[in-house]
Order: C-alpha cells, then structure tokens, then sequence
C-alpha cells in the first residue's frame, strides 16, 4: 500500500507557484463550472479539498455566493488565507468525512484533484450528500484507473502511470458510491488544459514537484526522468503548446 501524502511537510511550500492557474486556464475552469452548476447564483458552494486556494475565490466570482474551502492541511490553508482570500470565501479545517457544515448547506460541491485523497470514500460521499441541498450538483475533477490519459511527464518518469493507476479509483467505483447515495451521474466533461507553452516551461514547474506522485518515487527514478526531459528539451523535438485532456464527473442530487 502507498504511504499517505502529508502535504504539511513539503507540498504546500511549492503547491501556489508549482500549480498557479494561468488566466486562460482559470476561465477555461470557470466555463466548465458554470456550463454545469445547473442553475446561475448566487448561491453557497463548498470547495471540499481548497489546498491553497486555487478555485475558492473562483467559485466566489462565479456563483456570487459563500464558498466554503474546507482543507485538512494547515499549512495548505494558511496559504490559502495569506494569498488567496476573498470577501465570501471562508477557510475551514476539515476532512471529506467530517465537513464543518450544516445539512444542506450548499448548492454545488467542488473536488478538484482530491477524491483520490480520501482515505473513507463511502464516508466521504455520505457527507457530501448531506451538506448538498437538493437538485444541488457535485463536480469531481479527478482522473480515473480505467481511463487513463497518456501524460506527458509519464514519458519520462513511466513509474508514475503505474502508481496514478493505484492511487485513482476507477470511474465506475465512483459512480457506484454516488449513485448508492441516491445521486445521478449527469455527465463527463472532457476539458482541454493547457499545461504551458513549452517544454522547457513546463519542466520548470515540474521541477518543483508540486505532483504528489513524485512522493511515491525513488530520488533515482526523479533524477533519471529529469535528465530525460532535458534532453527532449535540448533536442526540440516536442513542440508546444502542451495540452492535456481531464476528465469532470457531474453528479446531481434529486430535487426536493
């Protein structure tokens, strides 16, 4: 079994600059969110996993209500409130299966690269349908063992993929947890990231290894799968921009 990531220890010193979200990346996000809340604000939401506050002040501008950012690290969610506040957004120590939040509290949940982290799914979903009020809808940005995009940083560091299968449940686990919460699954987006104009920008922020799947390397296999990308970077031969395709899982709750 993989050891769990403690993003107390090294991960939030690098997460903000390693992860930041371009302009364009932003509103392709927003896009995404608003093409499937179901209705237009003002409405609460929660961001179940905020890290560092990436989408919370998102959701704020988009939606026009409070968002929640619930995070389990207290290193992540200090730099959330240092770097990322926002008049209606409200930082909140948390876990997936323990929400500090009353019974259908908001409209829209976000997860946003955590499901995988949750180390009780079944108690997880059961608190994400509480605080849901009803119609609300839950959008999953994760990706799935059974449907696996072929990453570029997998290239050079072919261990990862063999780890991400382990540490991401499969599409169908997921839909079958929701749906045995009294949930529907609404779709699957395929949206079109934009990882950076080139490969050379792109190592840089790879370099910081802000992907917590580099915790499950070997300091040999990062050291080798480095020295491989700056030889694809010498040689030219991966033109950008550099793009990938990411899967959103939209869940609805039923009405009241």
């Amino acid at each position: 079994m993989l050891k769990r990531v403690d993003y107390d220890v090294q991960q939030y010193q690098v997460y903000s600059t390693a992860r930041a979200l371009s302009a364009e990346m932003a509103q392709v996000w927003s896009s995404a969110f608003a093409r499937w809340a179901g209705t237009p604000g003002p409405f609460a939401a929660l961001d179940l996993g905020s890290g560092t506050g990436r989408f919370t002040p998102i959701l704020a501008d988009l939606f026009g209500g409070l968002v929640y950012g619930v995070e389990p690290s207290e290193r992540m969610r200090r730099q959330a409130e240092q770097t990322a506040a926002h008049p209606s957004v409200r930082y909140l120590a948390g876990r997936a299966e323990a929400v500090p939040l009353p019974d259908a509290s908001c409209r829209l949940v976000l997860m946003f690269l955590t499901f995988h982290h949750f180390t009780d799914r079944p108690a997880a979903v059961a608190e994400i349908r509480r605080v849901l009020q009803p119609g609300g809808r839950v959008l999953i940005r994760s990706a799935f063992s059974d449907r696996m995009p072929e990453l570029l940083w997998h290239r050079f560091f072919p261990r990862a993929r063999v780890i991400e299968q382990q540490v991401f449940p499969a599409l169908e686990d997921v839909t079958r947890l929701f749906e045995a919460a009294g949930m529907t699954v609404l779709g699957i987006d395929r949206v079109q990231e934009t990882l950076g104009p080139d490969l050379a920008t792109y190592a840089k922020r790879l370099r910081m290894r802000a992907i917590s799947t580099f915790e499950h390397l070997s300091e040999e296999e990062i050291r080798l799968g480095f020295a491989a990308l700056d030889e694809a970077i010498a040689a030219g031969d991966i033109p950008g921009p550099l793009t990938a395709d990411s899967d959103l899982l939209v869940l609805g709750a039923p009405p009241a």
